[in-house]
């Protein structure tokens, strides 16, 4: 959320630094949801290889997969929207080399965020949240 700032706040920084003064954006919480697929790997591969994405990548929730398909769901700190969604776009590719992810390419992205996820859930939309933590087979 954005930090209300005065208009005598901002007039008062001004006076003293020759500049306007801007409230600064505050991160919030995004639930992403990145699907990836392509060519079929071995399914003890696909799953070590998301157990150390896992593992580089702290925040995440779980994973599903299947040889040719995997989805991961996890909570990102953002901005904004548009961060959020870069940073998930880059997950895959910048993990691909340190957890051995297989050369699948980013087929979906769904990027909610925490107030509109929890709505969703709340209503009987959307995934129920992550019950089981970790690594699952489709």
């Amino acid at each position: 959320m954005r930090r209300l700032v005065s208009v005598d706040t901002e007039q008062r920084a001004e006076s003293r630094t020759g500049a306007v003064a801007v409230g600064r954006d505050h991160a919030r919480l995004w639930h992403i949801t990145l699907s990836v697929a392509g060519k079929e790997a071995p399914l003890k591969e696909v799953r070590r290889s998301l157990e150390k994405l896992a593992y580089d990548h702290p925040f995440l929730l779980n994973s599903r997969y299947a040889n040719d398909h995997a989805e991961i769901r996890y909570w990102e700190e953002a901005r904004d929207l548009h961060d959020a969604a870069a940073l998930a776009l880059r997950l895959w590719g910048e993990h691909r080399t340190s957890a051995k992810l297989p050369p699948w390419e980013i087929v979906g992205l769904e990027v909610v965020g925490r107030e509109t996820y929890h709505q969703r859930v709340a209503e009987g939309y959307g995934p129920p949240p992550a019950a089981s933590m970790g690594i699952h087979p489709f």
